[in-house]
């Protein structure tokens, strides 16, 4: 296993960390999984032989039931094992029992420590931007937490770029817990990420983790054109997320991953991790399996080198189309970029590049 540095923070992390969605199965969670207490238990003992030393869940995930069973499976291990956890979504039904306000982030995390067993939580994350309070606000609650010692570092998820500067800049002024990690979607199904919020990565120095890197399991092979996927897949389940706004491109980049995995006896799915641990600024991806031999199988990614061939198959098929103003500076600003540009513009350049070989 190799372990990365998450952002401008001392602390390293494993390239691959298990994340508990599907742990309980509560309520709309029930479509990830129904992970028990002693599934879980296994499946935790195979990250740790396997060198994962960092554990996700959140408040929201079947209710609290996922950090309850997260807590109980750590409970007299090794204080080497990191767990995240995240605040935003609604606890219950109070007007206040939801939101990034002082009064929410200070409940919900005592609610977390509680559920999970532990003292501290060394990842809390802001799950969803809120619109509605002001992020000094929140700001204040997340540093009130540090100096309490009850979370160790902060990371935003889900939040827009020009939000995430909005957060950056003012804990920078006024001198407030800064967030040292993104947590956020991104895949070979979708890399909109490329647009704002990699190179921001890249720019400000914070980590990345990938949630649903396989794409809720659209990239491990089941989905194909003209194939009827699994009956126990999550789309099937009624599992809304991701949304799939190309089903050409997704069935054509699920071609090129199938090829690639032909080539290296190995499973689509192992590939498109390898791709995704092979792009800029990502620390690590957080993995979420229902069965132990898709863990086994996603573990393996961390040892799969991709070639530079292969890379670039993979970026042409999947490549995002160049909005404004990316596709204006494509085309004049070229020669003066940097390397936080480079994450979206560089691909596009190749992938431009290609097309007009082709020609």
């Amino acid at each position: 296993m190799q372990y990365r540095q998450l952002g401008r923070s001392g602390l390293k992390i494993s390239a691959l960390n298990f994340g508990s969605v599907t742990f309980g199965g509560q309520g709309n969670f029930a479509a990830t999984g129904k992970v028990d207490i002693a599934e879980a238990t296994r499946m935790v003992d195979i990250c740790v032989e396997h060198g994962v030393n960092m554990f996700d869940t959140a408040d929201a995930y079947s209710g609290g039931e996922a950090e309850e069973i997260l807590g109980r499976v750590l409970q007299g291990r090794s204080r080497e094992l990191l767990v995240t956890s995240k605040v935003r979504f609604p606890t219950g039904k109070g007007p206040n029992e939801q939101g990034l306000s002082r009064h929410h982030i200070l409940n919900a995390c005592d609610d977390s420590l509680r559920r999970l067993g532990r003292e501290h939580i060394d990842l809390y994350y802001l799950h969803e931007w809120d619109g509605l309070t002001p992020v000094e606000e929140t700001l204040e609650a997340l540093q009130t937490l540090r100096d309490q010692g009850k979370i160790r570092y902060a990371g935003i998820s889900n939040f827009a770029g020009w939000q995430a500067m909005k957060l950056l800049g003012a804990a920078e002024r006024d001198r407030l817990v800064a967030p040292v990690s993104q947590q956020l979607y991104y895949s070979l199904e979708a890399r909109d990420a490329e647009y704002e919020l990699l190179p921001l990565a890249v720019d400000q120095g914070l980590g990345v983790q990938v949630w649903s890197p396989l794409a809720c399991g659209l990239l491990t092979g089941k989905y194909r054109r003209g194939k009827t996927a699994p009956e126990d897949s999550r789309r099937i389940s009624g599992w809304p997320e991701p949304e799939v706004r190309d089903l050409k491109k997704l069935y054509d980049t699920v071609e090129v991953l199938v090829q690639i995995a032909e080539e290296h006896s190995v499973s689509a799915a192992r590939v498109a991790l390898a791709w995704t641990l092979h792009k800029p600024a990502i620390t690590s991806l957080v993995l979420g399996a229902r069965k132990e031999s898709q863990l086994l199988d996603n573990l393996a990614a961390a040892s799969l080198r991709l070639t530079q061939e292969q890379v670039r198959r993979l970026d042409d098929v999947s490549a995002p189309d160049l909005i404004y103003p990316y596709w204006h500076q494509n085309r004049n600003a070229f020669d003066r970029l940097s390397k936080a540009d480079l994450v979206l513009q560089g691909p596009a350049k190749r992938h431009r590049e290609a097309l007009e070989t082709k020609k």
